[in-house]
């Protein structure tokens, strides 16, 4: 079996079906306004209306209130919500009555899997910590550190991921899928087809 792969901070419908082609699996769309890979809603929503019957639709919040989240879902038709934030169980269980849940954790030197015990979401999303930066910061972390959670857990690794390097990720951490957004771009919000091409080739000639 391969891992499945998450093209994130798509921008435009170029990029999107591009990576669809190439062999993505999950498509990301940031909804936090401070992103430089921000995308308005009903900008996403054209794009979805395209793509929704191949790929698999993320939309990514950052400490959003729910019924905005609820809104965008409804104006979107996203299939899955990713939490990027300091959101709590709390959040995650009100949201995953309407879609999976996927929540994204910062790791640090002093990361401990026991904070994952308190969330019941369908994906956990491990990122890399840079000073309190929510999400794409081209930077990789100790992937030691979260080796073995993949047996309790769909792991969803991020963070500084590209071509050369998802390899070496993927057979230490055995995720469930990957995730990559600066690590496949000509500039951010950019894609580059054949850094996407190559991204999702390295990553799916792993065989867990």
């Amino acid at each position: 079996m391969s891992v499945i792969v998450k093209i994130c901070g798509i921008t435009n419908l170029e990029d999107a079906v591009n990576s669809i082609e190439a062999g993505a699996d999950m498509i990301g769309f940031v909804f936090y306004q401070k992103s430089k890979r921000y995308i308005e809603p009903e900008k996403a929503a054209l794009i979805v209306r395209e793509i929704s019957s191949f790929v698999t639709c993320v939309g990514v919040f950052v400490n959003e209130d729910v019924e905005e989240i609820k809104k965008v879902i409804d104006r979107t038709m996203i299939d899955v919500v990713q939490l990027s934030g300091d959101e709590s169980p709390e959040v995650c269980e009100k949201l995953r009555e309407i879609v999976p849940v996927m929540k994204s954790f910062k790791v640090s030197e002093n990361f401990s899997s026991d904070i994952l015990k308190n969330f019941a979401v369908d994906f956990v999303h491990l990122d890399s910590f840079l000073n309190g930066e929510y999400g794409g910061t081209g930077k990789t972390f100790n992937w030691d550190m979260v080796a073995g959670l993949s047996d309790q857990w769909k792991i969803i690794l991020s963070g500084g991921l590209d071509a050369d390097n998802v390899r070496e990720a993927i057979l230490k951490v055995k995720p469930y899928g990957v995730d990559v957004s600066s690590g496949v771009e000509e500039y951010p919000g950019k894609k580059s087809f054949e850094k996407v091409k190559s991204f999702i080739e390295n990553a799916k000639s792993v065989k867990l």
